[in-house]
């Protein structure tokens, strides 16, 4: 099986040194191809402005100035035009993607490049309470389990899995769950202002932190359960609902 590794966090993350590990208890035949520098929150963004530069870093390992989209297309289509990978894995990601996270996400927007170009493809992501304490061998314990059951399962290659691994110790891991995609409380979302040296205002994105109530089965219930979640997205962002409701209102007008 030949593996394409990416992320978002860069070339140089403790997380692709993860994933590359957990990759290579279930392949000898693995590739990186990451970004140059940190993307992270770039999403499914492109580069169509800017050349997109390649550098080797190492045997196998290669270095895009880029997004986590640019990496895939430029692993399948080129590092890897002579044979094509078989399976795409994007992180681990330096903290969850949850919820509305995987619409900001570049660690999911890689795998969702694999997804377009008919590759299977998971995302992973390691969650954290404390950012100079990040638990990765959560994600390194179970990690090779984990893919190796979801490899089992018959899914589509045009699904993504969202795999996200809770803050607690390996051994104190509840088990997975099977997830839907979770909403936050945006009320926790704030704008932080701060002043330069100069006096000049400049400003953070920010969110308080604080214990939520997530709904039983989402994917941030999941992780303050201490399990693993596993969360299936689909590239089609069609809401049948909306569009029945729709075509049901459009007919109603037209007939009057």
């Amino acid at each position: 099986m030949r593996i394409l590794v990416t992320n978002d966090d860069g070339i140089h993350a403790r997380g692709l040194t993860v994933l590359e590990a957990i990759a290579r208890e279930l392949s000898d035949d693995v590739w990186i191809v990451a970004p140059e520098t940190d993307q992270s929150g770039s999403s499914h963004s492109l580069s169509l402005n800017d050349p997109l530069r390649l550098r080797e870093v190492g045997p196998r390992h290669f270095a895009v100035k880029g997004t986590p989209t640019d990496c895939v297309i430029m692993g399948v289509r080129h590092i890897l035009a002579h044979g094509a990978p078989d399976l795409v894995l994007s992180g681990v990601n330096r903290g969850q993607n949850l919820a509305d996270d995987v619409t900001y996400s570049g660690t999911i927007a890689g795998a969702f490049e694999g997804a377009i170009l008919r590759v299977r493809s998971i995302a992973l992501s390691q969650a954290y309470r404390d950012p100079e304490n990040i638990p990765w061998e959560v994600a390194e314990r179970h990690g090779a389990d984990v893919l190796r059951r979801l490899l089992d399962a018959d899914i589509d290659p045009s699904v993504v899995l969202n795999v996200n691994f809770p803050w607690v110790a390996p051994d104190a891991v509840t088990g997975i769950d099977i997830t839907e995609q979770g909403q936050r409380d945006q009320s926790h979302l704030k704008i932080e202002p701060r002043f330069d040296g100069r006096g000049n205002p400049y400003y953070w994105v920010a969110f308080d932190r604080g214990r939520q109530n997530p709904a039983p089965g989402t994917d941030l219930r999941a992780i303050y359960d201490g399990a693993i979640s596993v969360t299936a997205l689909s590239l089609n962002l069609t809401d049948h609902r909306a569009s029945a409701a729709l075509s049901e209102r459009l007919r109603v007008a037209e007939g009057a």
